[in-house]
């Protein structure tokens, strides 16, 4: 009682003063024991792990420090390194984990991650056939035959999972692939034991290329039910590269993406998506190098309102393709598409058999046919179906010169096209280079593809584009003439009944092209018989029958010939009237120049001369002169003659200086296709993977020959031409402009011929004959066709 009392008589100031000092000295102690358990805790956990993970694990790991912190269940793992199974290679490594742990949650066994961050997380997968680099790691905690399944379950859960910057690398052996992807940043709330949703957004860049894609997600791990979100902007695909490389002999690919989509629907169903927004692929390039497309475009964009092939919904806003370019190209053996994917597609047949490595290119191909296979079945509506700015290029080198046709621009539009609608209508209008159009207007039942209305045009498109093959197969060029085709279709149930117009308007034979590889048919004489009066062709061919069996009617075709053979024999006269003015008219505006020639013909020469005894009757008068250079036709003459005669001289052992105006015939003479002036071409540039002669000739020749013979060439012409002014004296009124490199409409490289103050009379005169000419009943009914001539 006493020692009471004493201690309620101490003032509780000095009390608190007299405990500060033991208080502080527990507070003290009790940190410092902490912090030891703590970095106790901490060390043991550093080494345990690196004594213990191959062990546990099957992989050697590192790390520079733990922290672990048992009172509030944080922590942290510095620098980790995971290596690869019995390798010193790295599968995983990360700056930083950290993770919170619900310590109180433990004594009933459940396991907790309120919070998992990985900082800079890199991730390197390898897959080599059927297995990864990880299947150890499935193995070592999967389920084990015979375990005990009485023991009560273990919960476990993983919240608010944070990917910063993380890095993960994709290794494919067999294609091989070697892709990876950056700065993923990946949010999530995580997965809770008693829940089957997981939830995340994330973003991240390509390893290589650019671009870069957002999005999110949600994803049932049950039902393998999904929605998904996702925004792709400029995205390299060049991921798709390699798979594509397994399926070709050789060749360059390319292409971005873009996209901003919404998507439900699940993994064990293809076809159970439902899907609306963007998607486009855009800087699409495939070819033979990077500099050498034979296929690309700028943009081909589906604006999708709604896509649900389970549904039967395929609804789009528009489908779009903007500057779509092919290239095709017969060689001697195969074609462009051919060598790239193999004969019949023989490589791209390699890759799909059921032992073929998988190919992502071929799943994404498989999985768009999955996605279409019930278009036409379903209720679909395109509202925009365009192509614009297209071209399509034709190159055929399997014949004794090149020929090129180029369809450019294409464009074709559609109304909307809706599956009830009556009738769909679409355009498709295209230029023909170098000379040419063509128009078609289709209407089309969208239920029915055998029953459409087609009308369709071809104009101005000029004979001489076809010399290539007239003289391969007839050894006869053309120097004139325009070609027409028109018509009209109605096909209903597959049945046709059609009209069609075609038209050839003044065609004209030249002289005959020999060589030995060249086959010879009398064109001249056939032109006789099919040759109209008013020197036209012109034809109605109507076609019946159905679809796959068409029956084409050429009663017009024979009746014009039995006329031509027995009602125009009388009309010759006025045939060669005709021909004799256009003649006149031609002679005096131009001077044609055929391939290779420098000289002219007595004919020309005679037209020469009348021009300069022209200018002399006419003083004050002067011509210009403007050449008209087929360029590129002229140098693959040039080409051919120098490589046929490099072989020539070598085969019968003799120099330039020996060789003959007879053995240049014998040259000329001599195939491009020979067989054993190919195999000669073939050893000079053996191993360059040439497939033209055209690209052979150029290695084995060099330009720079080329280009000297082209300029000796224009330069003899020149003077040629005005070696008939100068010996009348009126040189100096005669003025040549600088050449302009053309592809003729005639085929041929010309001098364009203009009279200044004064034209010669004959020419007035023969102008006005062939205008009376053109009035006449044989010619009149095709003025207006003659009008858009060139």
């Amino acid at each position: 009682m006493k020692i009471i009392q004493n201690i309620k008589r101490i003032p509780f100031k000095k009390y608190l003063h007299k405990l500060k000092k033991p208080l502080l000295i527990i507070s003290s102690a009790l940190i410092i024991v902490v912090v030891l358990i703590i970095l106790f805790i901490s060390i043991i956990t550093k080494y345990l792990i690196e004594k213990y993970d191959v062990k546990y694990t099957g992989r050697e790991i590192t790390l520079d420090w733990a922290y672990v912190n048992p009172f509030t269940g944080n922590v942290h793992l510095s620098n980790v390194k995971i290596y690869e199974y019995k390798s010193d290679s790295l599968f995983f490594s990360s700056d930083g984990i950290s993770a919170n742990i619900t310590m109180r949650k433990l004594l009933s066994k459940t396991y907790e991650i309120t919070e998992l961050t990985l900082d800079h997380p890199r991730v390197i997968i390898i897959q080599n056939k059927s297995n990864f680099n990880f299947n150890d790691i499935i193995d070592k905690f999967s389920s084990k035959p015979g375990a005990d399944t009485t023991l009560p379950p273990t919960h476990f859960s993983i919240l608010n999972i944070k990917i910063i910057d993380g890095e993960f690398h994709y290794r494919e052996m067999l294609v091989p692939i070697n892709y990876f992807i950056k700065n993923v940043n990946i949010e999530s709330t995580g997965i809770r034991w008693n829940a089957d949703t997981i939830a995340a957004k994330y973003a991240f860049l390509p390893g290589i290329g650019t671009g870069d894609v957002k999005g999110n997600f949600t994803m049932n791990f049950k039902s393998l039910a999904y929605r998904l979100a996702i925004v792709v902007h400029k995205f390299d695909l060049n991921i798709l590269e390699q798979y594509v490389k397994k399926m070709i002999n050789y060749g360059n690919f390319s292409a971005k993406l873009e996209a901003n989509l919404k998507a439900t629907g699940n993994f064990n169903d293809a076809e159970n998506i439902t899907t609306k927004g963007l998607l486009a692929v855009t800087d699409f390039h495939f070819g033979k190098s990077k500099q050498d497309d034979y296929a690309s475009f700028d943009t081909v964009a589906l604006q999708i309102i709604e896509l649900s092939p389970k549904n039967h919904k395929y609804i789009f806003d528009s489908v779009l393709l903007r500057r779509p370019y092919l290239k095709y190209e017969r060689y001697d053996y195969l074609d462009n598409m051919e060598m790239i994917f193999g004969k019949g597609g023989s490589t791209v047949a390699a890759t799909t058999g059921d032992a073929a490595p998988f190919n992502l290119v071929l799943e994404i191909g498989n999985y768009i046919k999955a996605l279409s296979m019930n278009f036409f079945h379903s209720n679909y509506k395109i509202n925009k179906l365009a192509i614009y700015n297209g071209d399509l290029k034709f190159n055929d080198f399997a014949i004794s010169e090149k020929f090129s046709m180029d369809f450019n621009p294409i464009n074709v539009i559609a109304d909307s096209i809706d599956k009830n609608h009556q009738r769909v209508s679409a355009y498709f209008r295209s230029g023909i280079n170098p000379y040419g159009y063509i128009s078609v207007a289709l209407s089309i039942n969208p239920k029915d593809s055998g029953d459409f209305d087609m009308q369709y045009n071809f104009q101005n498109i000029p004979l001489s584009m076809f010399n290539p093959y007239t003289i391969t197969y007839t050894s006869f060029p053309l120097d004139r003439g325009t070609m027409e085709l028109n018509g009209a279709w109605n096909v209903r149930n597959g049945f046709i009944q059609s009209a069609n117009h075609l038209l050839f308007l003044d065609p004209r034979v030249s002289k005959r092209s020999k060589n030995k590889n060249t086959k010879w048919i009398p064109v001249p004489l056939i032109m006789s018989f099919v040759r109209e009066n008013g020197n036209v062709i012109d034809y109605e061919i109507p076609i019946t029958g159905n679809l796959k069996n068409p029956k084409f009617h050429l009663k017009d075709v024979m009746l014009d010939l039995l006329t031509n053979i027995f009602i125009k024999p009388p009309t010759t006269p006025y045939i060669m009237h005709v021909k004799n003015m256009e003649t006149e008219i031609e002679k005096s505006l131009t001077v044609k120049w055929k391939m290779r020639q420098s000289s002219l013909t007595l004919g020309e020469a005679g037209f020469i001369e009348d021009m300069a005894d022209f200018l002399v009757e006419n003083p004050t008068t002067s011509i210009a002169v403007y050449p008209q250079q087929y360029e590129i036709k002229e140098k693959e003459y040039i080409l051919f003659f120098e490589a046929k005669k490099k072989y020539f001289l070598l085969l019968n052992k003799k120099n330039t200086q020996s060789f003959s105006n007879a053995d240049s015939l014998k040259v000329d003479k001599m195939s491009v296709k020979d067989s054993l002036f190919v195999q000669y071409l073939n050893r000079q540039v053996y191993g360059l993977g040439l497939n033209t002669i055209q690209e052979k000739c150029w290695m084995t020749i060099g330009s720079a020959v080329i280009n000297t013979k082209f300029y000796q060439l224009t330069t003899d012409r020149e003077n040629e031409f005005m070696s008939y002014f100068k010996d009348k004296g009126v040189e100096k009124r005669v003025l040549i402009y600088n050449a302009a490199n053309v592809i003729p409409y005639n085929g041929f490289s010309f001098y364009k011929i203009i009279y200044k103050s004064e034209f010669p009379e004959s020419l007035i005169k023969a102008y006005e004959q062939m205008n009376e000419l053109n009035d006449d009943a044989p010619r009149k009914k095709f003025e207006k066709n003659r009008k858009g001539i060139f």
